[in-house]
């Protein structure tokens, strides 16, 4: 693949014309990002990236440039197979180079001059430090004010000041800045919270995707192929049929393969009453959504009593009672005293600070004083070892916990980064046991695990023992998550030996390597359900389209692909003006789903927000009226009209397409 190099201009004494798209990041999210714009959106691209090696892989020896001449190669390759069915038109670039690749150790003043900002239609920085983003974002805001920004940041709550305050300035500098264009001027996302939700929907068999707009939550959810004799449960809307060979060893689910075995992505009703033996994702079920609700503490709050003082010791105390509680009854059985009395003479032998009884006082009392005597002998040992465990336990109560030898039906989640930690709080917040394992002490994701008292094993998940600490054999499922390919396949095949029928999820970045990696453990383990997923392929689509300037408001994988959830102004695509809902519809293209029935002076900007109103209350007249579900077949798409549709990644790329012809800045 690397002797195929497909049209990848470095001459930087051209300059690049206006409207392009300028793409700058350090890693794989980059390149995926380059790829999408070029061959879904068919845009002119400019790709910045760091000279050397990739620092993000190690263990592969390619640079930065010759892992994107690669996948351009490999995509270039594909529509050439398919016949450029969907891709770029041959007009997209008509006298102009398609895909241009600069290399810079950061985007300076310099740099994103010579890339094209000034005249760009939008820039995506995307690389992996955070401050390196919003220095360049602020660069780039004043270099060119009209610039459509899309930012790659970890940290939500910064990344919402810092998309106010670009927004701000960008309308202080261009006053005239249509309020539309503005709404979109700026985007902050992260990669991290983009796959998190689909990856933690992974590792929970029959759990839903679920997206959130104007405080409602759309589920979309699999359903597996009925029985013989059973109908299939059509939901609200079938969204996509899974792959015919879900279920077949030598299925291709594993890839991005566009094949008739793949996945069919939102399919008309004839071609869902002639599949058989097919699951579907359907869309399951609309409901309110609340406030968001915090991940819970596992274990609970505070330190229970069996977490400070062990097993044995608990039992020791427990027989020193016994014997203080028989040597009692023994005393009012002998003497006849009440028992509060003979249960304070007791105590004061047993601490040996009664008077020794004399020979008057009598032999059974002599005796029992002995044996008293003698249980107190046993008492200060306890207190003192009971001492130091309690000492221990609480100078360690911050520690990270182990896991408790009776845990079953959790989820073993291995690596700690960015993607993990986020994957570990959405875990939590759908109250799902974790046990975590991660090799590096110091991981970015250690002190939210501390905090939610989460079970962690520090070690090499390849040495041997590890996953046994995490108590692999009675998991329910394996989230491979860290960010080298090997280790997970490494792990995923160890725990496989370990218990055979493992629900495995794998995050893995080549696409044939995952290919090989499904077909495999279908074949070995046919009754074990296996999952493949890219980060940078399940955040790639949502940068893209933000860089379109249009809202979207969710994604769900389909095996390796993406549906995108996104919300379009009518207006301006003559796929949809005009037509009914049921004319609308392109099968594998598109479905509107849903009517934004607000008046346009009153839309909110956000509809992924959940709205400043109770959306259960009654709609009074100040109230916006909101989105508008089960729509009529026959209702006619007026070029005022907002919609909320489901489309795949090439469908939602020819709306755009259409529109950025017709509506160039």
């Amino acid at each position: 693949m690397l002797g195929f190099v497909p049209p990848l201009p470095q001459q930087t004494q051209h300059p690049t014309t206006g409207g392009h798209m300028v793409v700058c990041g350090d890693d794989t999210l980059a390149r995926r990002l380059a790829v999408e714009l070029r061959y879904v959106y068919g845009e002119r691209v400019t790709l910045l990236i760091p000279p050397g090696r990739d620092a993000t892989r190690p263990e592969q020896p390619l640079t930065q440039r010759a892992r994107a001449v690669a996948l351009f190669g490999r995509m270039s390759a594909a529509m050439n197979r398919n016949g450029a069915a969907g891709g770029a038109s041959d007009d997209t670039n008509a006298g102009v180079e398609a895909v241009r690749i600069m290399e810079a150790a950061e985007p300076s003043d310099e740099v994103l001059e010579e890339a094209g900002a000034a005249r760009a239609a939008a820039l995506a920085l995307v690389y992996d430090d955070d401050e390196l983003n919003i220095r360049a974002a602020l660069t780039a805001r004043r270099i060119n004010p009209r610039l459509r920004l899309v930012i790659r940041l970890y940290n939500r709550k910064l990344g919402q000041h810092l998309e106010h305050l670009l927004d701000q300035a960008a309308a202080v500098a261009a006053p005239g800045l249509d309020p539309a264009v503005l709404d979109a001027s700026t985007t902050v996302l992260s990669d991290a919270d983009t796959a998190a939700p689909a990856l933690a929907a992974t590792a929970v068999t029959g759990s839903s995707k679920v997206i959130q707009a104007e405080g409602l939550l759309l589920r979309a959810a699999e359903r597996t192929p009925p029985g013989h004799g059973e109908l299939a449960d059509p939901g609200l809307c079938t969204l996509a049929l899974l792959s015919s060979t879900t279920h077949d060893p030598a299925g291709a689910e594993g890839s991005d393969s566009s094949g008739a075995d793949g996945p069919q992505l939102l399919p008309d009703r004839a071609t869902v009453e002639e599949a058989t033996g097919r699951g579907t994702v359907v869309l399951e079920a609309i409901s309110h959504a609340g406030p968001d609700r915090a991940p819970s503490r596992m274990g609970g709050r505070g330190a229970p009593l069996g977490h400070i003082f062990s097993r044995r010791l608990r039992w020791s105390a427990a027989g020193v009672l016994a014997a203080a509680v028989a040597l009692t009854v023994a005393s009012v059985l002998t003497y006849g005293d009440s028992p509060l009395h003979a249960a304070y003479l007791t105590l004061l032998d047993l601490l040996a600070m009664g008077d020794p009884a004399e020979e008057d006082a009598g032999s059974a009392r002599q005796i029992i004083q002995l044996l008293s005597g003698m249980a107190g002998m046993l008492l200060l040992p306890l207190l003192v070892a009971a001492v130091l465990e309690a000492f221990g336990s609480l100078r360690t109560a911050s520690s990270l916990r182990r896991p408790p030898r009776g845990l079953t039906g959790h989820v073993v989640l291995l690596g700690l980064g960015k993607i993990g930690t986020r994957v570990l709080v959405r875990l939590r917040e759908m109250d799902i046991p974790v046990v975590v394992v991660e090799e590096d002490p110091e991981a970015r994701g250690i002190p939210v695990a501390r905090s939610m008292h989460v079970p962690t094993v520090i070690g090499d998940v390849t040495q041997e023992g590890v996953l046994e600490a995490a108590k692999i054999g009675r998991a329910r499922a394996l989230l491979a998550l860290t960010s080298i390919d090997t280790t997970n396949l490494e792990a995923a095949l160890y725990a496989r030996t370990v218990k055979p029928d493992l629900r495995v999820a794998l995050r893995l970045y080549d696409d044939e390597f995952a290919t090989a990696v499904y077909r495999t453990l279908r074949t070995a383990h046919p009754d074990a359900l296996t999952r493949s997923r890219s980060v940078s392929h399940l955040a790639a689509p949502s940068f893209a389209v933000a860089m379109m300037g249009r809202q979207i408001l969710g994604a769900v994988p389909v095996e390796r692909k993406v549906m995108l959830f996104a919300a379009l102004e009518v207006g301006g695509h003559p796929q949809l003006v005009g037509r009914t809902v049921d004319q609308a519809f392109r099968a594998g293209s598109w479905r509107v789903l849903a009517l934004d029935a607000t008046p346009p002076a009153d839309r909110a900007p956000d509809l992924a927000a959940v709205p400043p109103y109770d959306p259960l209350g009654e709609q009074g007249p100040g109230r916006p009226s909101g989105l508008v579900w089960n729509l009529h077949p026959g209702y006619v798409l007026q070029a005022h009209d907002r919609v909320v549709i489901a489309a795949t990644r090439r469908g939602l790329a020819e709306l755009l397409r259409r529109r950025h012809t017709t509506d160039v800045r």
